[in-house]
């Protein structure tokens, strides 16, 4: 017996969707290019502790308290829908701590990549993410490996070795080669670390909190921010980079409101950049996020030649083309999912719009 499909109606419940879905993003792209661009400005400026970098990234986590307590009041469970998704405190603390710690170490790993290398090439080389995204969900999250991914893969992977073996000629001539290989490589290992905690987080919400429901989004991103804030700042101060603090204050370059003003609002961003990970998280899906997410890279090198003066030579250039081909890749892939997914809703009559 064939299925008819039915046309789509968009109602006034579908436009509010699609409003909060849009507010999501620019939450997210805005609020990631926005931080980035603040804390290359840190260092550009004057700034030198990797462990401060790394704590901005989840400081701002009392902005998400009042989110929390909001949408928890607003969702109501029944009982029996309690009985289903309440997790178990054990294995939901274990999950919040181990993905708090992970967290850390990412943020510690992204921060010495933004010492160390361009705005620009480092917004190129997070673009990785989406390729080591893609091994891992195959792996952990039994994700499809389809010719698009694949072609994904191997592109990103050609335009990062591409800036590898290129030279930085008109960044910070007095840093060591050494550094920028170490930058390179640790900003390489963020994006991977970035992708398993994103694979990890699917398995969270699947096996131990088993929802995805704002509050448990929020819950589950605001409880691991706790951790790795805790984590960057037992780091902060066994490191002793406490002490360099009022230092950097008196010599940065802009003045010491504009340090302080660095520092908040950098801190502010990134928390404006989770708000927009986690509605988007709840509106779409995981991997819409983090594909959403990615889009930076289509940003974050032209705002970083007009905001910080970075230099885009021939080799660059070929690799942001590159780069956005691995991406466009990548999206076009989510883009059929969707659509093969909407036909199956269509087909059970369960479609909304």
């Amino acid at each position: 017996m064939s299925v008819t499909k039915q046309p789509q109606r968009w109602t006034l419940r579908n436009y509010k969707r699609w409003l909060r879905v849009s507010l999501y993003t620019t939450f997210l792209i805005g609020g990631q290019c926005t931080a980035n661009i603040l804390g290359r400005l840190y260092f550009e400026k004057g700034g030198e502790s990797k462990w401060v970098a790394a704590l901005l990234q989840s400081l701002g986590f009392p902005i998400l308290i009042p989110l929390v307590l909001y949408f928890s009041k607003r969702t109501k469970l029944t009982d029996n829908d309690s009985s289903k998704t309440k997790p178990k405190p054990f294995l939901a603390f274990s999950c919040y701590l181990f993905m708090g710690l992970l967290s850390a170490a990412m943020d510690l790993m992204y921060a010495y990549g933004l010492a160390y290398l361009p705005l620009s090439t480092f917004a190129l080389i997070c673009a990785t993410q989406l390729a080591f995204n893609a091994i891992f969900t195959f792996f952990l999250n039994s994700q499809k490996f389809t010719a698009l991914i694949l072609n994904s893969v191997v592109i990103l992977t050609v335009s990062v070795s591409l800036l590898a073996i290129s030279e930085e000629p008109d960044h910070k001539k007095n840093l060591p080669k050494e550094k920028r290989i170490l930058g390179i490589f640790l900003t390489l290992a963020a994006s991977a670390t970035f992708s398993i905690h994103h694979c990890l987080e699917q398995l969270c919400f699947e096996k131990v909190i088993k929802t995805e429901i704002v509050p448990a989004v929020l819950k589950l991103n605001l409880y691991q921010m706790i951790v790795a804030c805790s984590g960057s700042l037992v780091g902060f101060l066994v490191s002793g980079e406490w002490k360099t603090l009022n230092r950097e204050m008196n010599e940065f370059e802009n003045g010491k409101v504009a340090y302080i003003m660095t520092l908040v609002w950098t801190a502010v961003t990134w928390q404006i950049a989770f708000i927009g990970v986690s509605g988007l998280t709840f509106e779409v899906s995981p991997l819409f996020s983090v594909a959403i997410g990615s889009m930076e890279l289509t940003i974050a090198p032209v705002l970083a030649v007009i905001v910080l003066h970075d230099k885009i030579h021939g080799v660059k250039v070929l690799a942001f083309l590159l780069a956005i081909w691995g991406l466009l890749s990548y999206m076009y892939q989510h883009y059929l999912d969707d659509s093969k997914a909407k036909e199956l809703e269509v087909s059970n009559g369960e479609v909304e719009f």
